[in-house]
């Protein structure tokens, strides 16, 4: 079992930044690979960012390329995205996600096991 939590979402202005926490407990944290997931009012759940088990394979939404940065610090059991530059469209609530062992690295919410009840993220123009 995997458990997670969310943290450091908050209010900001456009062209600022935050940066979220995912704490995982659960003795096979550093062999999943995680993902971050957000949700904004009357839209479906969309892929942000996955980072694999090594840290070595990253994927990234086209829409956050060059702004977002997935790590991870398994040794801490947590994972983190840092979020620059933010925008108006980038207000959600943002989930961190934990796959199962052996499974690659994917940009579907159906790979991912386990679910953090998200943070809320709020960018005002």
């Amino acid at each position: 079992q995997v458990q997670l939590v969310e943290s450091g979402g908050g209010l900001v202005q456009a062209g600022g930044s935050l940066r979220l926490s995912c704490a995982a407990s659960g003795r096979t944290f550093s062999s999943n690979n995680m993902g971050w997931f957000r949700q904004a009012p009357g839209k479906e759940r969309e892929f942000v960012a996955a980072i694999s088990w090594t840290g070595e394979t990253i994927r990234y939404a086209d829409s956050v390329k060059g702004r977002f940065t997935i790590s991870r610090a398994n040794a801490k059991n947590t994972v983190y995205l840092q979020m620059n530059n933010l925008n108006p469209e980038d207000t959600a609530v943002y989930y961190c996600a934990a796959a199962l062992p052996r499974t690659p690295v994917s940009d579907s919410a159906y790979v991912y096991e386990y679910w953090g009840q998200g943070t809320q993220v709020t960018v005002s123009s």
